[in-house]
């Protein structure tokens, strides 16, 4: 199917896991990580080539920084990054057995908390969802495979999570002030792949996901080759037709919030698949009529 947007990749650079797109509220750059390239990759106006600042553990996400700079979910830990010169200042352990599990999706909630999620390597239910705060992380959520899918509707009352191996996303009640979660319901479920099954007529399962301000839910749908845009009453929007099979995140950003940025993944992709997909690695970019939540700033 033919998608109605102009799709384009930025330059020619190709992540083999590209995640966590981030248009920097301060800087007005993009940034995303490559994980098993343990890679932050930032894009400034113009560029073919984004600059890379190369890390010592897979980074899962990263956040902009209250005062400037980033936060860096890694398998090791959370760390501060100095954005003028890559310069890195350890803020805390990982909280998991990191032979088993790394830091995923995170993003900050309006109020500066960082809610970062973690995956097991064995995709047991063994991860948990993390609400950073200067004091540590606190495990809010268990009984996770591999979390992904944060983002918080425009008044900020209902957070968004899903598990990718449970093809499932949940909206939890979201209490601001607190900073805590209620019970969750699902927001959408998907058809697991059947060992037998085509790719070709599989919708994927959710990803890295992101909120417009009409409170729309953009989730990108891995081994699916599609983004989905859905209401907040759960009412299906839309369906974005993309030219790569394994889309990860998307993000919005630009000078009006209308650009939105897809990281996409060509790790251990099979050959025919890679050579049908030029993009594959790529982070993609497309205009949209809604303009998209700015990102938060994380106040560790």
């Amino acid at each position: 199917m033919a998608s109605a947007y102009d799709i384009q990749p930025l330059g020619r650079h190709r992540c083999l896991l590209g995640e966590s797109p981030l248009w920097h509220p301060d800087e007005q750059v993009l940034y995303c990580v490559d994980i098993p390239g343990r890679q932050i990759l930032r894009w400034t106006a113009g560029s073919d080539e984004p600059e890379v600042f190369a890390q010592d553990a897979e980074p899962g996400c990263i956040a902009a920084r209250a005062g400037g700079g980033l936060v860096v979910a890694r398998r090791d830990g959370l760390w501060a990054m100095d954005t003028r010169d890559g310069g890195l200042t350890a803020l805390a352990g990982p909280p998991y057995d990191p032979s088993r599990q790394r830091y995923n999706d995170g993003k900050p909630d309006a109020a500066g908390r960082w809610w970062v999620g973690a995956l097991s390597d064995a995709r047991e239910p063994e991860a948990a969802l993390y609400r950073i705060t200067p004091a540590g992380a606190e495990p809010m959520l268990g009984g996770i495979v591999v979390s992904n899918g944060l983002a918080w509707s425009p008044d900020g009352t209902v957070l968004y999570r899903s598990d990718t191996k449970a093809h499932t996303i949940w909206a939890h009640a979201f209490d601001l002030h607190s900073g805590t979660l209620g019970e969750g319901r699902v927001f959408a479920s998907f058809a697991p792949r059947t060992p037998d099954q085509p790719l070709a007529s599989y919708g994927g399962r959710p990803d890295g996901a992101a909120v417009d301000e009409s409170g729309a839910y953009w989730v990108a749908m891995f081994e699916g080759a599609q983004l989905l845009r859905y209401a907040a009453d759960g009412v299906l929007l839309e369906v974005v037709p993309l030219p790569v099979r394994c889309p990860t995140m998307p993000a919005f950003g630009g000078a009006d919030g209308r650009t939105l940025f897809i990281t996409t993944a060509r790790d251990k992709r099979p050959a025919d698949e890679l050579a049908r997909e030029p993009w594959a690695g790529a982070v993609l970019s497309l205009r949209v009529a809604v303009p998209g939540l700015p990102a938060q700033r994380c106040r560790l």
